[in-house]
C-alpha cells in the first residue's frame, strides 16, 4: 500500500487494483487510529472517520491535486508504480 502523501499528520495512500469493493476513484486515508476511505474526486468518505477539522486540510489537498490524484488512480488500478504527490503546505 504505497504512502503518496503526508501532511498534518494524515497519511494518503492508495493500494493497487483497489478498484472492485468501492467501483470507483478513492485514497484511503489514516490520522491517530481513524481510517477512511475518501472518493475521488469529490472527497465524500465512502466508510470510515476523519475528525472535520482534518476532512478540511484533505478536501483542500484534494482540490489542489486533483489531476495527480486522478493520475495516480489509473496507475494504481493497471498495477503500475503511483507518484508521490506534494503535501499540503
Amino acid at each position: 500500500m504505497p504512502v503518496i502523501s503526508t501532511f498534518y499528520g494524515l497519511i494518503v495512500l492508495m493500494y493497487y487494483f483497489d478498484n472492485k469493493q468501492h467501483h470507483l476513484p478513492h485514497i484511503h486515508v489514516k490520522y491517530g487510529d481513524e481510517e477512511s476511505v475518501v472518493s475521488l474526486p469529490d472527497g465524500d468518505i465512502l466508510e470510515g472517520s476523519l475528525k472535520s477539522s482534518k476532512k478540511k486540510l484533505l478536501d483542500a489537498w484534494i482540490e489542489i491535486h486533483r489531476d495527480e490524484l486522478m493520475a495516480n488512480w489509473e496507475l494504481a488500478v493497471n498495477g503500475q508504480s503511483v507518484v508521490k504527490i506534494d503535501p499540503l503546505k
